[in-house]
């Protein structure tokens, strides 16, 4: 006896054979052939084609892995034959594929729905709706120029008076290369001698004396920089990176070694060193005794006074980075930092603050290209991240972008600081943004449901609004944080603002020692600017 050949399954197998289907409904093909698919991956098809006067149907068992008059069959995992046009080799047909016994015997052509009358009171209904959906239209657009536009003419004006006045508490001027460390005990010396020595010929003269921090790529010490002519030291901070963090090290070296950067409101670098025999990367730079600004929110309550040196700073620190010119109008390439959190955050002696921990900035420089930005990735900490960062909705095409992601991070930032303030009326013990909503190192997919799905933002009780203060600084924040980025403030714009707050509240302290409200009209004109 011959070998039985591997059976599959049955199927209607007639050559072309005319049909009464027309192409609408369901129909059988009315082939009275079955056969036995011979190959097991077979599959039953039919083929429906229209001629000038008549239909035809053709039924086949068929592998979908090879084409069948030039069309590969793409919907054959499926109980029923439901008829989907294909252009062949030969004109246009109606190709239908499934896998149960017999299935291409009932063929299902889609319905074609006939266009119904069409109602004279529904046609009234809509032209009389119309003028509604233009006046909505026109309201959106509106709202969308406040929202936007003028945010960007309300910005433009906020840099503009920056250029013609010098702030208070301003940046350093672009002849200014004296830097400040704080050594041991808090006061202030300048120091030449790290940037004096030749790095290329030996390391310096560091003893470390007592780590105080740890990140995810390299640990901070506290050490002794000594003078090469007395037995004498100065403080300063050595970050130390192992040699598989290469790539961070030289990042935030990149970043520090640029000339442009130096601030007051910006950690002082001192210099790069590799260091082989201990097969290290090191940093050093200026030592501030009193810690991140995480550590000093948890262990202090602080006045309105600390609080508005606190925040000027820290906005004035950002705005420097961001910024493409120096004080003096020379150009300088803006630089986002990507990670800005309290903990990435220094207060120095004089209670300013200082940035630091580069090793996610990136310099926007005008050479990257659209790929080099995506390619930057999803950075940061995820609870200091923006929406559009939680989203990976960036806009690569502005660098602008880029900058507003650091002013929702720094407006959190401002958060803490105030949630500290005595101002405020009850201070409660201190809480990172979002506090207990979210777990202690929450990832991003829980920050996206707190953020995006909910537009969870920390709270401001109405409370914290009785100070006329504390009043200016929640709506900035607020401004800060939006869910659109294009809506938010500038940097430099924060910095102008809480200078201008400190201006007026000092005129209103002068006239009156009373805790009053600040005067709506105060508030409506300072907004409004």
């Amino acid at each position: 006896m011959l070998p039985q050949p591997i059976m599959s399954h049955l199927c209607k197998f007639c050559d072309l054979e005319p049909s009464s289907c027309n192409g609408t409904g369901t129909c059988l093909s009315n082939c009275s052939i079955t056969s036995i698919c011979m190959e097991k991956k077979e599959v039953c098809v039919a083929i429906w084609r229209k001629n000038e006067s008549s239909y035809t149907v053709e039924t086949l068992c068929h592998d979908p892995s090879k084409p069948l008059y030039g069309v590969l069959l793409d919907d054959y995992n499926s109980s029923t034959c439901v008829m989907r046009e294909k252009n062949t080799t030969s004109g246009l047909a109606h190709f239908c594929s499934c896998t149960e016994e017999e299935c291409n015997d009932k063929l299902s052509f889609s319905p074609i729905v006939d266009p119904t009358p069409e109602d004279p009171v529904v046609s009234v209904i809509l032209v009389s709706l119309l003028p509604l959906l233009l006046l909505a239209v026109v309201v959106a657009a509106m709202f969308y120029w406040y929202r936007v536009y003028r945010r960007r003419m309300l910005n433009q004006e906020w840099e503009s008076s920056n250029k013609k006045r010098k702030a208070k508490a301003g940046g350093l001027d672009c002849s200014d290369a004296c830097a400040i460390m704080m050594d041991d005990d808090g006061s202030d010396s300048s120091s030449t001698h790290a940037n004096n020595l030749n790095h290329n010929t030996e390391p310096l003269p560091i003893e470390l004396d007592l780590q105080v921090g740890k990140g995810r790529f390299a640990q901070v010490y506290k050490a002794k920089l000594k003078q090469s002519t007395s037995d004498q030291f100065e403080t300063v901070a050595v970050k130390i990176f192992p040699y598989e963090e290469y790539a961070s090290w030289k990042n935030e070296k990149d970043i520090f070694s640029d000339t442009d950067l130096r601030h007051e409101n910006i950690l002082h670098f001192l210099t790069a060193e590799e260091r082989k025999l201990e097969k290290q990367y090191w940093l050093i730079t200026a030592f501030h005794h009193r810690g991140n600004l995480q550590e000093y929110l948890t262990r202090h309550v602080i006045s309105w006074e600390d609080l508005r040196v606190l925040g000027s700073s820290l906005a004035r620190g950002v705005a420097h980075l961001h910024s493409d010119h120096l004080p003096c109008g020379r150009p300088k390439v803006p630089i986002v930092h990507r990670d800005l959190k309290s903990s990435n955050i220094l207060v120095k002696n004089d209670l300013t603050c200082c940035l630091c921990d580069f090793g996610l900035g990136l310099r926007l420089d005008n050479s990257l290209s659209v790929d080099d930005l995506a390619n930057s990735g999803q950075v940061g900490t995820a609870r200091y991240m923006a929406p559009e960062v939680l989203e990976s909705r960036l806009n690569l095409e502005n660098i602008e972008s880029f900058k507003q992601t650091d002013v929702y991070s720094m407006a959190l930032v401002l958060w803490e600081m105030t949630s500290r303030c005595e101002a405020i009326g009850e201070v409660k013990d201190y809480e990172p943004p979002f506090g207990s909503k979210v777990r202690e190192h929450p990832c991003v997919e829980s920050m996206k449901d707190n953020v995006l799905r909910d537009r969870g933002r920390p709270d401001i009780p109405n409370t914290w609004l009785s100070h006329q203060g504390i009043a200016v600084m929640c709506a900035t924040i607020k401004e800060c944080w939006d869910h659109d980025p294009e809506a938010r403030l500038t940097a430099h714009c924060v910095a102008e603002r809480l200078a201008e707050v400190e201006d007026e509240i000092d005129k209103l302290s002068s006239r009156s020692s009373s805790a009053e409200k600040i005067p709506e009209d105060y508030s409506l004109n300072l907004f409004a600017k």
